[in-house]
């Protein structure tokens, strides 16, 4: 007589899922939660996901990730190579990746504007996912559930509450307390153009340092037209009010710059320059506590210097929806021990950008005076600044890369389980 087979266990039931914040972290969590098999809600505060900024610039990784969870990345921005130079022209710093990645992600990296992405990620988000003006006031948690609390009096109860609310987070702030902002007491004048300079070249990320500013510009492609972006940033006290014309105080600050920079500022319109103080918070120890956790600026906010912030926040979104998949989320004990596996891996990753972030402004806008020349003088004659970015960057950058295949094979296993 031949034995009983035993049973095949039967797949856990879609849990419920709730996201506060409709950033690229929110709403890249939101489809990887999705495609998890996960009932997922996103609550928005505003009456539609929108950026609060204008430019932006993405590595491969997040671009990879975003292919992955259905978001439409074709011709999304301009293919870049990142470089540093002094203001006499020389370079500092170059940050290569292998031909093989530049040629399926689009470039070094990719220089485009912000509210493109968040279109991108809106129009991929399932019909009645997102929903806008729902403004979450309060938090609890307990072994069988959390809730939200909304403004309008209504609760809404779910298995996993995941923070994407910014720098002012509240779900940070419920679970781990309150923690001072880090200001860097620096600001940032940022904008863009369609207008072309004759010496403007394509393909390009130029970084400029003098003594005491930093001025950038790259190309960038938004809805089938070629641009540039740039930027310029400086030492500023967080407490003192910030110039009414912002594109004439980024004109003052370019003019020791070579071009293209000047032409570039003097060829955009005025309503197409922003400008915002950089700040951040020192990375937590732990992100998740319970049935909640935080992603993107509300575990990690990062300065511009790492130009990564929207990166590993889209980052965040898709390994934590990968790490839910096939996860029974009514069971408490099995919530925290997944994103505990989700952050885990993150926290080193993200910690680092961070800090090497907040180190680089400080080099090269608040060392004292008489040191100022010792610093170009090593950065101009030796490879320290190209070991610290030229090849700390591409290494973390292929490390995601294959930590995205690494998640994608775990998370094809838990589907097919399902």
């Amino acid at each position: 007589m031949s034995p009983t087979p035993s049973p095949t266990p039967s797949a856990p039931a879609p849990g419920r899922v709730a996201i506060i914040g409709a950033g690229p972290a929110g709403m890249a969590a939101a489809l990887s939660v999705h495609q998890a098999g996960h009932q997922v809600t996103l609550f928005e505060r505003n009456s539609q996901a929108r950026p609060a900024g204008n430019i932006l610039n993405l590595w491969p990784a997040p671009i990879k990730a975003l292919g992955l969870l259905g978001v439409d990345i074709d011709d999304l921005g301009a293919p870049c190579e990142s470089i540093f130079r002094n203001l006499k022209g020389k370079q500092r710093v170059r940050v290569p990746l292998p031909e093989h990645v530049i040629r399926d992600y689009g470039g070094g990296f990719i220089g485009l504007l912000r509210p493109d992405l968040y279109e991108r990620l809106a129009a991929a988000l399932p019909e009645g996912v997102l929903h806008t003006e729902c403004r979450v006031e309060r938090i609890e948690q307990d072994t069988r559930s959390a809730r939200l609390h909304l403004a309008d009096g209504t609760v809404h109860e779910a298995d996993v509450v995941i923070g994407a609310d910014g720098i002012n987070s509240l779900t940070r702030r419920t679970i781990w307390g309150e923690t001072p902002i880090r200001p860097h007491n620096l600001q940032l004048y940022g904008g863009y153009t369609f207008e072309e300079p004759p010496t403007a070249t394509r393909g390009l990320c130029v970084l400029t340092h003098s003594r005491t500013v930093q001025g950038a510009w790259t190309s960038i492609r938004s809805k089938g037209r070629d641009g540039f972006q740039w930027w310029v940033l400086h030492a500023h006290p967080i407490d003192t009010p910030v110039p009414t014309d912002l594109h004439a105080a980024a004109t003052r600050l370019a003019v020791p710059f070579p071009d293209p920079l000047p032409s570039l500022i003097a060829a955009t319109d005025p309503e197409h320059v922003q400008s915002w103080p950089i700040r951040d918070r020192k990375p937590l120890k732990q992100w998740s506590q319970g049935r909640i956790t935080v992603i993107g600026d509300a575990a990690h906010p990062t300065s511009p210097y790492a130009a990564y912030g929207a990166g590993m926040a889209t980052e965040d979104g898709y390994f934590l929806g990968r790490r839910l998949a096939g996860r029974d989320l009514t069971d408490h004990t099995t919530v925290a021990e997944a994103l505990q596996t989700f952050e885990t891996p993150r926290k080193p990753h993200t910690s680092r950008q961070s800090q090497t972030a907040w180190a680089l402004g400080k080099v090269f806008h608040h060392a004292p005076a008489p040191l100022r020349l010792v610093r170009d003088a090593i950065f101009d004659r030796t490879p320290l600044l190209q070991k610290v970015v030229g090849e700390g960057t591409p290494g973390e950058i292929l490390k995601q890369l294959d930590e995205i295949d690494i998640a994608e094979q775990a998370f094809t296993a838990a589907r097919s389980q399902i």
